[in-house]
């Protein structure tokens, strides 16, 4: 498939692993350190994945530098492998699950004891030397699950804190760090302290301690799971190929192929590498790159994808791309690419998170000052736990995960179904298509016509006609034109030489052949160059209304024959167009066809507004017209003469298939060719969206909430002071309810949709 639109023509995008960042706050200070350098021309961090996508010129060390600068630690991950790169996350991230588990039940350890002695009357108030001594050693005990349990809180808070950054660990380790460091001023100066003030929150810092990272835990375990669209593409790459070296086979390391090989693939066996069919057929099972169930016939000259399945017979084949190169690696490239790039919906939570840090920090400055100045007594208490607590439960986690979590899961559930939506923007678009602009050929119709006639009119045989018209379209792409040198090709006819050829954009050809001047188009051609048609105009418009598409042949300005060429409707059209339309989609169909085929055609598809005989040029003012009427055009076609028209669409589909698939320049790609992967994609992309909304409006309500009742909005009416240790309950879970809800997408049936 040729390239589509400029708007997408792809640019150099190197990833960083990130260590550090923690929270949405963490995402713009990194984003924003990179987009400082001149080279950057855009950095996009995914919290999720903990990796951040840079597109520019900026080289590695420059990259690495900057984040490192910001407070934080990042290398580089653009030497290994896919699987390798997978692999590695998927044990580092055990690791440091495992850690979480360990520090989880050493705070949890000291602070559920003390918090149930609590909660059973225990006193926690220091009056007698002995509760001072024993509150003293729970202080120690306490201090080290800061240190063993707690460590990367407080790292992490000073990082910002050295780089004049504020973040989630910046929260914690004020709020816990403020409830131990009081609890010790009780313990050894009690009597520096009002005596209805002396009590200790040393089991607030260990829940708080063991409850986040309780909550980091579960989240980690959930996060996985939103790789699995990635983890299934890679697991399809071949680890190893048999080459054909010197008349023997051998098996080899995939990385060791190189282009031009041959290699021999066997039944049941994955395609290592993309290639030409050499010897041999078989039937090839392509589902997992297109989503299409049925095997596809492989003979001589046929491409084959890596990753696809061969079924039943042996092939040998050369290879034409690989490593980076092959179709299923750019398709994990881009998978990779979208999952890290954001939509517009995502850029709220980040102009929010910039502010919302040092926002936390005064309020639980304010609420503590109110607190010592017009609370009851013990004023001092009170103003430490409502500080305590504000600073616990505003962590914006959840803030940080809503929008990357949503869009990793809809991007990938979106690739299973053989769409490939090329960034975030692109997907937040596609909820808001109102309009739906379909190409005729090859988008609508299988875009393989075939002569299905020739009605004879100044010349006497059906040869001579196809052996002169073919001879004229021998240099032409054109679909028509195909159609008629595959019918020459059957027939077994030789070609002869053209002269002065000449192809008139939207009517059809001219040129000599033998010294005879040949004309091959429409009605219009015909009229413009004096030809007499009117005795045939009957029988083409019969053509038209049966969907074939009928042209006039002339030779030395005398009608010679008319040749109806016909190209069968996909068989899913009917029912794809339905569900656009039972969507709410106004669907626009366009064609440079005639106008009685046209109509012939979206008669039989169910399509009521079309425009036939549309020169290419003029598709994207047919676009620009629908966006003039308030209509969020989607425009499909196959991205030859549609380029102009894809570009200036809000959002451009391009009909692809799994082996010659123009990943990198459509907004979004269909691999299978089939119209339902439009209402598929239209599905994800508004399921991607209301979970992205139910996410942030969570985080949002949650904080925004969380924040007065914790700051002691409700303690005139109830008398009652929320908990740290509630506090830094909700806040860990409120992460974990983000995730889980962003894993619900993968239950998501597009076909219901």
């Amino acid at each position: 498939m040729s390239s589509v639109p400029q708007k997408n023509v792809a640019k150099h995008t190197s990833y960083l692993q990130i260590e550090g960042a923690s929270c949405a706050s963490c995402v713009g200070k990194i984003e924003g350190a990179l987009m400082q350098l001149p080279e950057v021309e855009s950095a996009a961090m995914n919290l999720a994945q903990s990796t951040v996508a840079i597109t520019g010129d900026a080289p590695i060390a420059t990259l690495i530098k900057a984040v490192n600068a910001a407070g934080y630690e990042a290398k580089s991950i653009v030497d290994s492998s896919d699987q390798q790169l997978m692999d590695d996350k998927e044990q580092a991230d055990q690791q440091y699950f495992q850690r979480l588990k360990r520090e989880m039940w050493l705070a949890l350890g000291l602070g559920v004891p003390l918090m149930l002695y609590g909660m059973l009357g225990g006193d926690m108030m220091v009056v007698t030397d002995l509760q001072r001594g024993l509150w003293l050693l729970v202080g120690l005990l306490t201090l080290a699950v800061m240190v063993f349990a707690g460590r990367h809180f407080y790292v992490g808070a000073w990082k910002s804190f050295a780089n004049h950054n504020a973040n989630m660990d910046t929260l914690i380790a004020l709020g816990t760090g403020t409830a131990w460091l009081y609890s010790m001023v009780v313990a050894l100066f009690p009597l520096a302290v009002p005596e209805m003030a002396r009590h200790v929150y040393f089991e607030a810092t260990a829940m708080i301690i063991g409850l986040i990272n309780l909550g980091l835990a579960l989240e980690i375990k959930a996060r996985g799971r939103t790789s699995e669209a990635i983890k299934r593409l890679i697991g399809l790459q071949a680890k190893t190929a048999r080459l054909l070296r010197n008349g023997e086979e051998v098996d080899i390391a995939i990385e060791q192929i190189q282009q031009g090989d041959i290699l021999r693939v066997r039944p049941g066996e994955k395609i290592a590498v993309d290639g030409v069919v050499q010897e041999g057929s078989s039937a090839v099972d392509e589902s997992m790159l297109t989503g299409e169930p049925m095997p596809v016939a492989k003979n001589e000259g046929d491409e084959l994808a890596a990753g696809t399945l061969n079924k039943s017979g042996s092939l040998l084949y050369k290879v034409t791309r690989v490593g980076k190169e092959t179709a299923l690696a750019r398709i994990i490239e881009m998978v990779k690419r979208a999952q890290n790039s954001k939509p517009p919906i995502g850029r709220l939570a980040d102009v929010i998170a910039a502010y919302f840090v040092p926002a936390i920090m005064i309020i639980a400055v304010v609420s503590a000052l109110l607190w010592l100045n017009f609370g009851p007594s013990p004023q001092l208490a009170f103003a430490i736990v409502s500080a305590t607590t504000v600073l616990i439960i505003a962590c914006p986690c959840a803030l940080g995960l809503a929008t990357p979590m949503s869009v990793m899961v809809g991007v990938g559930k979106a690739a299973e179904a053989g769409v490939l939506i090329r960034n975030g923007a692109a997907l937040q678009t596609a909820s808001k298509i109102t309009a739906m602009v379909l190409d005729k050929t090859g988008t609508i119709t299988l875009g393989q016509p075939k002569v299905s006639g020739i009605v004879l009119a100044q010349a006497k045989d059906e040869n001579e006609v196809l052996q002169l018209t073919a001879s004229l379209e021998s240099g032409s792409e054109h679909p028509l034109a195909l159609s008629i040198l595959a019918s020459a090709k059957e027939r077994g006819l030789s070609l002869a030489s053209v002269q002065n050829f000449n192809a008139i954009a939207g009517h059809g050809v001219a040129g000599q052949v033998n010294g005879r001047h040949l004309l091959l188009g429409n009605e219009k051609l015909m009229r413009d160059n004096g030809v007499a048609i009117a005795d045939y105009i009957s029988t083409a418009q019969t053509m038209a209304q049966r969907a074939e598409t009928p042209m006039y042949f002339a030779v030395d300005q005398q009608l010679a024959a008319i040749i109806a060429v016909a190209d069968p409707i996909k068989e899913e059209a009917i029912a794809a167009i339905q569900r656009l339309q039972k969507n709410g989609l106004r669907i626009v169909m366009l064609t440079g066809d005639n106008r009685a085929t046209a109509a012939a055609v979206a008669k039989k598809v169910g399509i009521s507004e079309y425009f036939a005989e549309v020169l290419p040029q003029q598709k994207s003012a047919k676009v620009a017209e629908l966006q003039a009427q308030g209509e969020i055009v989607g425009m499909t076609g196959d991205g030859i003469n549609d380029a102009p028209a894809l570009a200036l669409a809000n959002v451009g589909f391009a009909i692809g298939t799994g082996t010659d698939v123009a990943i990198e320049s459509a907004d979004i790609t269909l691999m299978r060719g089939s119209l339902h992967g439009l209402a598929d994609a239209i599905a994800v992309s508004k399921a991607t969206l209301r979970n992205i909304k139910q996410n942030l409006f969570g985080a949002f309500i949650y904080n925004i909430a969380g924040v007065p009742i914790a700051a002691g909005i409700l303690f005139p009416f109830t008398g009652m002071l929320l908990s740290p240790v509630i506090a830094g309950a909700a806040m860990a879970f409120s992460s974990l309810t983000v995730v889980t809800n962003a894993n619900r997408l993968r239950l998501f049936n597009l076909r219901q949709h």
